[in-house]
């Protein structure tokens, strides 16, 4: 027996379900696993700054803005 794994990035519930049912029907066995590949600080980082944005709390800068900041 020789063991895979993979990341499958899926935007619904369906989907996992659909691969779950192609593992079935080949007979594979397989387990589901929700870890995510990311730092949960990095996740949290970003959730953070969304949740400012969608709050108005974000900066708007052209790209010319943003080269001469990173200057």
């Amino acid at each position: 027996m020789e063991v895979l794994n993979f990341t499958a990035y899926t935007t619904d519930d369906s989907q996992v379900d659909a691969i779950k049912a192609f593992m079935k029907a080949l007979k594979i066995k397989f387990e589901v696993s929700k870890e995510s590949p990311y730092d949960p600080e990095f996740v949290a980082m970003i959730k953070k700054g969304q949740k400012e944005i969608a709050e108005g709390k974000g900066t708007k800068m052209s790209i010319s803005e943003f080269k001469e900041l990173c200057k």
